[in-house]
């Protein structure tokens, strides 16, 4: 391999009309930055002038050089630069100069293309936009512009959708029409279908008009949260479809319940206060997983006890606390064992002896059991949903936020591998 050779494939450029000599390589200094330059000379024979467009013969000649100074990837760490010295012809037909073209990088651009392919895998990484344009030693509206150019504008198919789907909301940006955006997957896959801005019910039924009627009436399950407004769009756009209450979200609901059940009994009981405090998770934990065997000692108690003496202690404080926790637990392990109608008569026969708290969670579940049913049949649920929103929220954060939401969600679909990279 020729020494030439060998530093174009070093520098992977495609163009095999650049030249280097032996004297390719340099350092200097650019923004108070140590940078890498690499020495090159473009040069060929063009086809035909690019102004007039008349063919190459003796009125096309050699007309100096126009050297440009393009952004490469980074060698080793160093910020590098091509200093290509570019061929230059003057076109005697139509007394204009033109400057020979290469495939590194667009006309007008001093940004190699190599460079701008970086920066869109990059943005698949959960990873700042400022933090890649630092990488790639461009601007933060470089990578804004090279991320929109590159990759496919994201269109969801008006004609398809899944049998089984997941609905679910985000905190959105700030120039979003509404507070919350929505996105909704795939129960089976995982794949995101699509994001909407907006998550208010005459925006959501706008946008699922837009589906052909043959793709709404073969959906078959959608697993909701208890967001009301999700019921009147699924009754209406999805008439086939039945509607599963996520599982997580009827737990989240009694446990929120127990929890606010304790800080009222432990702003009333000033003794127990630290106590009721301290050890809040015992009451939430699985309680077949408490621990009944082992003594540990606990400063608050000055005492060796168990995790079971500990709860027994609390729940001993308040009869609606003691209430209230076995009917958490055994909600838990209705749920767990599918057994609705073990459920139902729990909520009913404990209606009157749990906390107002409690209360209001049971005529919440009242209100939502058919859909609490259908939770315990079907085996779908939000969980591959609350994992992409926990990477959104990742994203989000690191970014610091985002101002548009345009870009939000193309970043969103780009790092869920949705939104593609062009192909030309």
């Amino acid at each position: 391999m020729s020494h030439n050779d060998s530093i174009i494939n070093l520098l992977n450029l495609k163009d095999k009309n650049i030249i280097f000599d032996e004297n390719f390589y340099s350092e200097g200094i650019v923004k108070g930055v140590k940078s890498k330059f690499f020495h090159g000379t473009l040069t060929y024979r063009p086809r035909a002038c690019y102004s007039c467009g008349h063919v190459l013969d003796d009125k096309i000649i050699k007309h100096g050089f126009k050297t440009s100074t393009i952004k490469i990837p980074h060698i080793s760490g160093f910020n590098a630069y091509l200093k290509l010295r570019k061929q230059r012809y003057f076109c005697k037909h139509c007394n204009s100069t033109f400057t020979l073209k290469t495939n590194i990088v667009d006309r007008h651009c001093f940004i190699s293309n190599n460079t701008k392919l970086a920066i869109a895998l990059n943005a698949k990484e959960k990873i700042s936009e400022k933090d890649i344009a630092r990488n790639h030693n461009v601007s933060h509206s470089t990578v804004n512009r090279v991320i929109d150019s590159f990759y496919d504008l994201y269109k969801p198919n008006f004609n398809y959708l899944p049998k089984h789907l997941c609905f679910d909301e985000f905190k959105s940006v700030k120039s979003a029409a509404g507070a919350m955006s929505f996105i909704f997957c795939d129960s089976e896959t995982g794949r995101i279908v699509d994001i909407v801005e907006d998550r208010r019910l005459h925006v959501l039924k706008d946008y699922f008009l837009q589906y052909s009627k043959a793709a709404r009436y073969s959906v078959k399950t959608i697993v909701i949260d208890m967001y009301s407004p999700y019921l009147s769009l699924i009754k209406d756009i999805f008439p086939k479809a039945k509607i599963i209450i996520d599982k997580f979200h009827i737990i989240q609901l009694f446990s929120r319940a127990l929890n606010k059940t304790r800080v009222e009994v432990m702003n009333r009981d000033k003794k127990n206060y630290n106590k009721l405090k301290k050890y809040w998770k015992l009451l939430l934990k699985d309680n077949t997983r408490v621990d009944h065997i082992n003594y540990r000692y606990h400063r608050s108690f000055r005492n060796q006890m168990r995790e079971i003496d500990i709860i027994n202690y609390l729940l001993d404080l308040d009869p609606k606390l003691k209430a209230s926790y076995k009917l958490y637990h055994y909600v838990r392990f209705c749920i767990k064992n599918k057994e609705f109608d073990l459920l139902k008569t729990a909520l009913d026969d404990n209606f009157n002896i749990v906390s107002d708290y409690m209360k209001t969670s049971i005529k919440t579940i009242r209100k939502y059991i058919d859909y609490v049913s259908n939770a315990l049949k079907y085996d779908y649920n939000n969980g591959v949903l609350e994992g992409i929103n926990n990477k959104i929220k990742v994203i989000k954060r690191i970014a610091f936020g985002f101002r548009c939401f345009y870009h939000f969600r193309n970043r969103i679909l780009i790092t869920q591998s949705l939104a593609k990279l062009k192909t030309a």
